[in-house]
């Protein structure tokens, strides 16, 4: 029998909460109800899903994907965060794969770190996460006096007429 359970894999000995368990029911919901998602959604699934406050107002859910499942996330990304959307009241729904980051190697040792996993090369990657589909196309870092840096990133969204047109975000760390 097929339900909700399968739509979330945990560590072992780990067990999904009450809100991951409601994540995944809304997907597996997807997956039976919605045709369009029925073939796309079989083999996918999430880790974990957490809500965070953005503002006091306004909340938003992060899904976290096994990371080789991302691409087959990222194929129906737009209509599935719609449905979350619309599923979870309005919640801001965005979905970012689970990556490592691997400690730096001691003098001596013979084994070399992935690019990958290193710090700045997992966060670069957790950014084009979140602002996908769009295009980050440039980055700056302002050090203020005060030792507080804000982080500029420029992103190009592609617009339905086949034109790009250049936005600004603000990221402060």
């Amino acid at each position: 029998m097929f339900t909700a359970r399968k739509k979330i894999a945990k560590e072992k000995g780990q067990e999904p909460d009450s809100f991951e368990e409601q994540v995944a029911q809304a997907l597996f919901d997807l997956e039976v109800t919605n045709q369009d998602f029925k073939t796309d959604l079989r083999d996918l699934y999430i880790t974990s899903a957490q809500q965070i406050d953005v503002t006091p107002s306004k909340n938003a859910i992060i899904i976290h994907v096994p990371y080789r499942l991302l691409k087959g996330f990222q194929k129906i990304q737009q209509r599935l965060v719609r449905e979350l959307e619309k599923k979870f009241s309005g919640k801001d729904v965005v979905l970012v794969a689970n990556r490592r980051i691997m400690p730096k190697t001691k003098s001596g040792s013979s084994k070399a770190r992935p690019r990958s996993r290193t710090l700045t090369s997992v966060h670069d990657a957790i950014l084009d996460d979140l602002v996908y589909p769009t295009e980050i196309v440039g980055k700056r870092v302002r050090y203020k006096m005060d030792g507080s840096r804000t982080l500029k990133v420029c992103f190009c969204p592609l617009l339905a007429e086949g034109f790009w047109q250049p936005c600004v975000c603000e990221w402060f760390q």
